[in-house]
């Protein structure tokens, strides 16, 4: 049976390259990724569950292209001005999630496909699915979606995992027991944000309680006081 723990936000990840971690999961959208300038008609959609690392890979692709980031599920977010981003990279991060913003509309997407590939203009989506099961409501852009070449990060794998939380642990000064490691793999959901998450909640019961991180705190932190002993 799976377990669950209550997750505490966090601060933001970095978004360079060399914290990605690399393994055979995502191996496919990093070639995808580092093929551009030269993508098909300028378009790439990266997908991927929450978590998987997406959108730290669109970030880190938006700083070599100095792409302008759109935020599609922010309603902060102002309307865009298509005219400036002829021309331009554009990262449309959650792409999929587009109406929780609102100002990202059916028309206007289709005119940013449209111009991808024209006088060097490129664009990147995210989404947690393809886009193929996106929402829209003009026909001429259900075809653009559904054309779009596609680049598919999988579930993060023990590899991407461990490293997201000696990571986490290392840019909060912490040294947990070698054990640790293997005990959280077993345990923790598939998703390097949680990863974050569960090294959020030892380091603040660790410097509470003015204990080491050991297999025991991590048991009695993350899935209540008797958990600690199980394999």
């Amino acid at each position: 049976m799976s377990r669950q723990f209550r997750l505490p936000l966090h601060s933001p990840p970095s978004f360079a390259r060399e914290h990605f971690a690399v393994s055979p999961t995502n191996a496919q959208a990093i070639a995808a990724i580092d093929a551009w300038p030269r993508w098909g008609d300028g378009r790439l959609a990266l997908i991927g569950a929450a978590g998987a690392g997406k959108t730290h890979l669109a970030r880190d692709w938006a700083l070599k292209a100095d792409a302008v980031v759109v935020e599609a599920a922010n309603p902060l977010e102002k309307p865009l001005d298509l005219p400036a981003l002829r021309g331009r990279a554009v990262l449309i991060d959650d792409a999929d999630r587009r109406a929780q913003g609102g100002h990202l509309d059916d028309e206007t997407l289709f005119h940013l496909i449209n111009m991808a590939g024209v006088d060097g203009g490129t664009l990147l989506l995210t989404g947690r699915a393809a886009p193929v099961a996106w929402d829209c409501a003009v026909a001429d852009l259900r075809s653009r979606l559904n054309a779009l070449p596609v680049a598919v990060i999988d579930e993060p794998d023990d590899i991407v995992l461990e490293a997201v939380l000696r990571r986490a642990f290392a840019q909060r000064a912490m040294t947990p027991a070698e054990e640790v490691y293997p005990y959280l793999l077993r345990r923790i959901p598939r998703s390097s944000l949680e990863a974050i998450a569960a090294v959020d909640l030892l380091d603040e019961a660790a410097s509470a309680q003015g204990r080491a991180i050991t297999r025991v705190l991590a048991g009695e932190v993350l899935w209540g006081e008797g958990d600690e002993a199980e394999d």
